[in-house]
């Protein structure tokens, strides 16, 4: 029996929650809403006691599967590795089809990040960049080609 009925959200926690979303929005994607949780439910969840964190749930225009962003205001956020690489355990980029590979790294060497690598091309298939975004996010750009 499956038990996975549809893939929900990719969730990363983030301390400056403004200008992570920021960032995701001038990639193109939409804040379809935000919020706050505390209280018994998510100190369950999280089994952090006293958890309380801000919430921004942003989706492509598209639609599809969503990216929450969370920044915890108590207790105080721990921090990542920023620095890491492909190879360095966990999650480690989350990934967006977009029409201009150019034009959307562009866009955000505008705002300060940059490549982690450079642009690849697979196979006259996909062109693929990882971009560093804020707090050391990882996001991966890929267009179609051919």
């Amino acid at each position: 029996m499956a038990h996975v009925q549809r893939f929900d959200h990719v969730g990363i926690t983030v301390a400056d929650l403004s200008s992570v979303t920021a960032f995701f929005v001038r990639l193109g994607l939409e804040v379809e809403g935000n919020g706050s949780v505390e209280g018994e439910f998510v100190e369950t969840v999280c089994g952090i006691p006293g958890a309380h964190c801000e919430i921004a749930m942003l989706r492509a225009p598209g639609g599809g599967t969503q990216l929450e962003l969370a920044s915890f205001v108590t207790p105080d956020h721990v921090p990542g590795s920023p620095t890491a690489m492909a190879n360095e355990l966990g999650l480690r980029n989350v990934s967006f089809e977009v029409g201009d590979l150019r034009a959307a790294v562009d866009a955000v060497a505008a705002d300060g990040y940059g490549l982690v690598g450079g642009i690849g091309e697979y196979e006259g298939s996909v062109r693929m960049a990882y971009v560093r975004g804020p707090e050391g996010i990882v996001v991966s750009l890929f267009e179609r080609i051919g």
